[in-house]
């Protein structure tokens, strides 16, 4: 009698697309695997996470539609190969509400107390929804200030509602949501 030989297990390369193709987030993919960088899951996954490749193609893919202070360096090519390898390598980490903050470590903690005004601050059209939606409670938290007689928090208010307005213009994109302007007209 001939006995069978075990079945062998899959390979890293195998275990990690298949993850990926059945649709397992990068951090997922890259704790199975024991990866420390998204570059080492990345090869494996062969990017196959669209959430995180659309993301990270938006913002470090050459010619990427960005808006912020920092657009000019990536976009200008300014910032040296290490770190440009450490935000490829680290770009899941960097996601804040409305953008991506492209800080190195070298650079220490963040300072900003918003980080929308933050030098390394960048944002693509993906976040259009969000940005619009903050610029939106921005505006009803001025109009909130100035019933009660708070023209400091106005000001604020109004500042940081600029500031997205700015980001949207930068990024090509309408200031109001262009689903919430049709309903209005329907109605």
């Amino acid at each position: 009698m001939v006995e069978e030989a075990p079945a062998a297990a899959p390979s890293r390369p195998t275990v990690g697309t298949q993850l990926a193709e059945r649709g397992a987030k990068l951090h997922t993919i890259m704790k199975v695997l024991g990866h420390s960088s998204v570059s080492m899951a990345l090869v494996y996954a062969q990017i196959s996470d669209q959430e995180v490749l659309r993301d990270y193609k938006a913002v470090l893919e050459p010619g990427a539609s960005i808006a912020g202070p920092a657009a000019e360096e990536l976009k200008s090519g300014a910032l040296p190969e290490a770190a440009v390898d450490w935000l490829k390598t680290n770009f899941f980490k960097t996601e804040l509400e409305l953008g991506h903050c492209l800080r190195l470590p070298a650079e220490g903690p963040c300072e900003c107390d918003l980080y929308l005004t933050c030098a390394k601050f960048v944002t693509t059209p993906a976040y259009a929804p969000r940005l619009r939606a903050r610029r939106k409670v921005e505006h009803a938290l001025a109009a909130d200030a100035a019933n009660h007689g708070w023209a400091r928090e106005v000001e604020r208010h109004h500042c940081t509602a600029g500031r997205i307005e700015q980001l949207l213009t930068d990024l090509g994109q309408l200031l109001d949501d262009p689903t919430e302007t049709l309903e209005k007209e329907h109605r």
